[in-house]
C-alpha cells in the first residue's frame, strides 16, 4: 500500500471521526433540552444495554476480517460469507438474552420496548460493521468515512423531527433505526457492487474455527472494553434510578466527545511505533515520550478549564441538569489519565503486548463494578463518576508498568513538562474563576487557551522546536 494512500485514507477518516463527534454531542444536546433527565435516564440506559451486547454479535470477526482480506484478498468471500452466517446465530442468542434479561430486571413497559428497538439498530450497526471491514480490509475506509458522517446526519435530523413533532420516546430511538438502515444498506451494496462479493451466509467448519481462534483476543478486550465504558449506566439505573442515569449521561458525553483528539493523535502513531519497534527503538522511546508530553498538555487545560467552568457549561442543557456539575467536574478530571493512556496502550499493541492490554482492561472492569456497587447506592451519579475518575487512573498505572520492560525513555521529560502544565492551568484556572461571571462562555474558553498557552510558553513548558519534533518523530518514512 502507497504512503499517500495510508495518509489520505488516515485524513479522511480523522476528518469523518471529528465531524460525527461534532455532530452527536450536538444532537445529544439537543435531546437532553427537549425530553429532561428522566426520559433522557430511560433513552441512555436503552441505548447502552443493547451497546453492551452488540459486542457478542461481533465478537472481533470484524477485526479478523480487516486483517486477514488485507493478507489474502482471494479468501474475502470465504471469509465473509462465514462470518456472515455465525453472526446469524449470535444474532438469535444475543436478541434472547437481551429480551429474557430486560424482563428479568422488571422496567416497565416503556423501557422493555426502547430496548427492543434500539435492539434493532444495534444488529444493523454490527452487520454494517462487518461490511465495512471487507473495505478496510481493501485498504479502503473513503465510503466509510462519509458513511459514518451520514448516519449521524440523518439520526440527527429524523430525531429532531420527532421531537419538535412531540412524538414519544419510541419515535426518538426510531431516528436511530432509520439511520442505521440506511448504512446497512449502503455498506451491504458496497461490498456487494464495489467488491464483488455475494451477502450469502455460509457455514464451513473449518473455516468458522480458524475465525474464532484469531478472533478471541479481540473479542475478550472488546467485551471487557464494553462493558467498562456502559455498565456503570446499568448499575446506575438499577442502583439510583433514570434521573441519576440521565444527569450522569452528560457528564460523561461531555468527556466521551474529547476522546477524538487523542484518537486522531494515534492513528498516525501506531503505525510509527510498530515500525521503530523493529527498527529503531531509541527513536521508539522518543515517539513515546514525546506523544506523553503532548497529550498531558492538551488534557490538563481542557480537564481544569471544564472544571471551573462546569456551571456554565451544564447550563447549555438547561437548569434541569445542575446535578450533573459535579459528576462533570470528577469525570472530566480523569480526562489526563484517559489520554495518556492512548499512548501506552498503542505502544503495548505495536510491540505484541496486546495480551496486557486485554489484562488491564479486565482488572479495571472489575474494579469499576465493586466501586459502583458500593458508591452508587449512596452517592448516585457522583459515585459512578468517582468510579470513573479510579479506575481510569488505575488503567494508566497498570500501562505504564510495562512501559520500561519495553523501551528506555526520560521519566523526569515527561515530570517536568507535567508539572509545568498544572502551573499554567493553575494560571489559567485562577483568571477564569474571578473572570468567569462578566464573560460569555465562549470569551471564557478563548481567553483560557491563550493565557495557558502564553504562560506555558513563557515557563518554557514547550518550543517551537518541540512541535516539529514531534512531527518529525511520527510522521518520518
Amino acid at each position: 500500500m502507497k504512503i499517500e494512500n495510508i495518509a489520505k485514507n488516515t485524513s479522511h477518516f480523522t476528518l469523518a471521526l471529528i465531524l460525527q463527534k461534532v455532530i452527536s454531542f450536538s444532537y445529544f444536546i439537543i435531546i437532553a433540552r427537549f425530553i429532561g433527565p428522566e426520559n433522557l435516564g430511560k433513552y441512555y440506559f436503552a441505548v447502552s444495554f443493547t451497546t453492551i451486547f452488540a459486542i457478542f454479535i461481533d465478537l472481533g470477526m470484524s477485526s479478523v476480517l480487516i486483517r486477514e482480506i488485507a493478507k489474502f484478498k482471494e479468501k474475502a468471500e470465504n471469509y465473509l460469507r462465514n462470518i456472515i452466517g455465525l453472526k446469524l446465530i449470535l444474532t438469535v442468542v444475543s436478541l434472547g438474552t437481551v429480551v429474557i434479561l430486560i424482563n428479568l430486571m422488571g422496567y416497565p413497559e416503556l423501557t422493555r420496548h426502547l430496548v427492543y428497538l434500539s435492539s434493532v439498530a444495534m444488529i444493523l450497526d454490527s452487520f454494517t460493521l462487518t461490511f465495512f471491514a471487507v473495505s478496510r480490509g481493501h485498504h479502503n475506509l473513503t465510503f466509510e468515512s462519509f458513511a459514518v458522517v451520514f448516519y449521524q446526519l440523518i439520526a440527527l435530523l429524523a430525531g429532531t423531527t420527532f421531537l419538535y413533532l412531540g412524538y414519544s420516546l419510541r419515535w426518538l430511538v426510531g431516528s436511530m433505526i432509520i439511520a442505521s438502515i440506511t448504512n446497512f444498506v449502503c455498506a451491504g451494496a458496497l461490498v456487494k457492487y464495489r467488491w464483488q462479493i455475494p451477502l450469502r451466509p455460509k457455514f464451513d467448519p473449518v473455516i468458522i474455527r480458524g475465525i474464532i481462534k484469531i478472533a478471541l483476543p479481540f473479542a475478550m478486550f472488546g467485551i471487557f472494553q464494553r462493558f467498562y465504558t456502559y455498565f456503570d449506566s446499568i448499575l446506575l439505573s438499577l442502583l439510583a434510578g433514570d434521573h441519576y442515569v440521565g444527569l450522569y449521561s452528560v457528564a460523561f458525553k461531555i468527556t466521551f466527545a474529547l476522546q477524538f483528539l487523542p484518537l486522531a493523535f494515534v492513528a498516525s502513531l501506531f503505525p510509527a511505533m510498530s515500525t521503530y519497534y523493529v527498527s529503531n527503538k531509541k527513536q521508539l522511546g522518543l515517539v513515546f515520550e514525546r506523544s506523553m508530553n503532548y497529550l498531558i498538555i492538551i488534557a490538563l487545560p481542557i480537564s481544569f478549564g471544564i472544571i471551573v467552568l462546569a456551571d456554565r457549561i451544564i447550563l447549555i442543557f438547561k437548569e434541569d441538569y445542575t446535578g450533573s456539575i459535579l459528576p462533570l467536574q470528577i469525570i472530566i478530571a480523569s480526562l489526563i489519565f484517559i489520554f495518556a493512556s492512548y499512548p501506552v496502550g498503542s505502544l503495548l499493541n505495536a510491540c505484541d503486548r496486546q495480551k496486557i492490554n486485554t489484562i488491564n482492561m479486565g482488572i479495571a472492569l472489575l474494579m469499576s463494578i465493586i466501586l459502583n456497587v458500593a458508591l452508587i447506592p449512596y452517592f448516585q451519579a457522583v459515585g459512578a463518576a468517582v468510579t470513573v475518575l479510579i479506575t481510569n487512573a488505575m488503567l494508566l498505572t497498570l500501562g505504564l508498568y510495562w512501559v520500561p520492560r519495553i523501551i528506555d525513555y526520560h521519566k523526569i521529560v515527561i515530570i517536568r513538562v507535567f508539572l509545568k502544565s498544572l502551573v499554567s492551568v493553575f494560571v489559567m484556572g485562577l483568571i477564569l474563576w474571578y473572570a468567569k461571571a462578566y464573560l460569555p462562555i465562549i470569551v471564557s474558553v478563548v481567553l483560557g487557551g491563550f493565557i495557558y498557552v502564553g504562560f506555558l510558553y513563557l515557563i518554557k513548558g514547550y518550543t517551537t522546536e518541540d512541535v516539529v519534533s514531534i512531527k518529525n518523530s511520527i510522521f518520518k518514512k
